[in-house]
């Protein structure tokens, strides 16, 4: 790995700028989260509610995981990434317009923010997918993960343009389908087609990495990659011909044995691994897995109430579960490695170089890992059972959380060389 990334991997501005960047959205998000409260416990369609939902899912989730995904699509396919300027430019689309939006809903200022806001993101949603296809179409290698990635995009270019009409329909009413049920199918293409295909490939390549481990079965992750957006597209197509309901969970079966079909994947790596050691952050990764599994659980209670805690529930276990278990383990994997390379490019095997791992705290590291399972816990239960004055309490833990993480992940990138030279 570290001869792959040394060789493929991108300029720094390409990259840093979301990691940075993603940090402060989860610290602001933790603060929202505060301010708002159980207030969670309401209807989904909320102003505050829609706020930190978006700081999650744009500020927080789609932000780190486009700039891992810079990162990393040079180790995965051994590739140069195709025009790092442009890279750039979707992280100042996607800042921009989540600003925007966070700002909108917060308000509730229906009108040029809002549609200004969700057109920047989409431009952010357009220019990877056009990095990707560029860095990608000459790829013989490793066409499930190709696939992964490829319609990952794809989706993610679809919900953003969903989205964007979703904002603007708020101002100028032309959509004739319900505002509400439109935004359901906006969601579920965002989780399961873009979050989870691209999540799905990058682990389905970094984890046996991580974890010296390799499968032949990759027949897995070839019906993995089927079953998903087949189950997504009928979803979508029941959905918008009809409405999201228990019939649904037909097809979303499609997409749990799709699931399954990736974890029995990543179970063998893990058999036939070579380090036996399992660190907090590869800790974190079967975390985000079991709660990925709780979401599954949740969806027919999900499907049979349009509002209330089990709604809310369900967006615990995919946001605060799944997508931020996975981020903070994995940035930890990631970020140390690409500031490692920037400082000590060109010196292995000139001096005593430190390692990347010692780059950040591991005391701040064990800090995050407890807190975030207090505090997952503690919300899912306090959602569960309705407490809400134990919601209220449990956003002081995501408070405590998000600083450990954005202190550390600046202790990563403020990291100065150190060399001590042989004698």
């Amino acid at each position: 790995m570290a001869n792959i990334s040394i060789n493929k991997a991108p300029e720094g501005y390409a990259v840093i700028p979301f990691f940075i960047t993603a940090a402060i959205f989860f610290f602001a998000f933790s603060l929202l989260f505060q301010q708002t409260g159980s207030q969670i416990l309401g209807h989904y369609f909320q102003p505050r509610v829609l706020a930190i939902v978006h700081t999650l899912v744009l500020g927080w989730g789609t932000m780190i995981i486009l700039g891992a995904a810079y990162q990393l699509i040079p180790v995965i396919f051994e590739r140069e990434l195709k025009t790092p300027s442009l890279a750039f430019a979707s992280y100042i689309c996607l800042t921009i317009g989540t600003c925007f939006l966070i700002h909108s809903f917060w308000s509730f200022q229906i009108g040029w923010m809002m549609i200004l806001g969700g057109s920047f993101v989409c431009i952010s949603s357009y220019l990877y997918f056009i990095i990707l296809w560029r860095t990608l179409r000459d790829s013989e290698q490793a066409f499930e993960l190709h696939l992964f990635f490829m319609l990952s995009a794809f989706w993610f270019c679809f919900t953003c343009s969903i989205g964007l009409l979703l904002a603007i329909n708020l101002a100028h009413p032309f959509i004739e389908k319900s505002h509400l049920d439109i935004l359901k199918l906006h969601a579920h293409a965002g989780i399961a087609g873009w979050f989870l295909q691209l999540v799905f490939g990058a682990a389905a390549k970094m984890l046996p990495m991580f974890l010296l481990g390799k499968s032949n079965k990759r027949n897995y992750l070839f019906a993995s990659v089927i079953l998903i957006n087949l189950g997504l597209l009928l979803f979508l197509w029941k959905g918008y011909k009809d409405q999201v309901d228990l019939y649904s969970l037909l097809f979303g079966g499609i997409v749990f044995i799709g699931f399954i079909c990736w974890v029995l994947y990543i179970l063998d790596c893990f058999k036939h691994r070579a380090r036996k050691k399992i660190d907090i952050p590869m800790r974190h990764a079967f975390i985000s897995i079991l709660c990925l599994l709780m979401a599954f659980g949740t969806l027919p209670l999900v499907l049979k109430n349009s509002s209330g805690q089990w709604i809310t529930l369900y967006a615990i276990w995919i946001f605060l579960g799944w997508i931020t278990s996975i981020i903070l383990g994995m940035t930890f994997k990631t970020l140390p490695f690409i500031i490692w390379n920037l400082r000590y490019k060109g010196m292995n095997g000139m001096a005593n170089l430190p390692m990347p791992k010692d780059l950040y705290s591991q005391g701040l590291l064990n800090v995050q890992y407890y807190v975030f399972l207090l505090s997952l816990l503690a919300t899912a239960l306090s959602v569960g059972l309705k407490l809400r004055w134990a919601i209220n309490a449990c956003t002081y833990l995501w408070i405590i959380l998000a600083a450990s993480y954005l202190i550390n992940v600046f202790k990563v990138l403020l990291h100065k060389r150190k060399v001590q030279h042989e004698n």
